[in-house]
């Protein structure tokens, strides 16, 4: 009965996960349809998309996959919300573009406007799948794994990670513009933004990986 508890207690997360997968789908939309240029994850995603047959949430699922073995390769173990973000995002993102309520604006004003909601509510989504404690995303794990292998502070291998996915989208085709400049320096303050008013302490909340929450339902620890 103790186990049965634990499986229900994260049984539970997975509505507000899905939530949030959805949020961020629909901020990455907005971004895209804003047409200014898209994040450097974005733009190796629709780059890829381009060149290749599969749509934009195929080829960001396949990137999530790719990256979360490059993780596990360097030894990070992903979480249960890892594994679903890296699904869902991309399903999401497809589901929603085929219902077409997203379209670019006409005017410049309104395209930015497009631009920034997305990166606003982007914080949000984000702050709404890690309050699960269940894992964070593909490519965070992989900028942690980076940071253990060469022991290097998390800014440096975050920009490397991000700067790698923008010069090999831009190769791809991916759109870059006044919009990719725009994310990058803002997407951080979003999150911190959400962070704070959430109450999600970034440095001390403590996810739990797969393995521990396989052991955690065997001996309810």
């Amino acid at each position: 009965m103790e186990n049965k508890n634990v499986v229900n207690e994260t049984l539970k997360k997975v509505p507000g996960l899905i939530l949030a997968f959805n949020i961020v789908a629909f901020a990455i939309l907005l971004n895209l349809k804003a047409n200014l240029g898209v994040g450097p994850w974005g733009v190796l995603h629709v780059g890829i998309a381009e060149q290749t047959f599969l749509t934009l949430g195929q080829a960001t699922i396949v990137v999530g996959f790719a990256v979360l073995l490059l993780s596990l390769f360097l030894g990070v173990i992903p979480g249960f919300a890892t594994i679903l973000n890296m699904f869902m995002i991309g399903i999401m993102i497809d589901v929603i573009d085929s219902l077409g309520v997203i379209t670019t604006p006409d005017s410049v004003v309104g395209r930015y406007l497009m631009l920034f909601t997305g990166i606003a509510i982007m914080g949000w989504g984000i702050l709404l799948y890690l309050q699960a404690h269940l894992g964070a995303g593909p490519r965070d794990g992989l900028m942690e794994g980076l940071v253990i292998k060469f022991n290097r502070p998390v800014w440096l291998m975050r920009a490397v990670t991000e700067f790698g996915a923008l010069v090999v989208g831009y190769f791809l085709g991916g759109p870059i513009g006044i919009g990719t400049v725009i994310f990058a320096l803002t997407i951080g303050f979003s999150i911190n933004i959400a962070f704070k008013l959430g109450g999600y302490d970034s440095k001390n909340d403590k996810h739990i990986d797969c393995v521990q929450l396989y052991r955690k339902i065997r001996t309810n620890e």
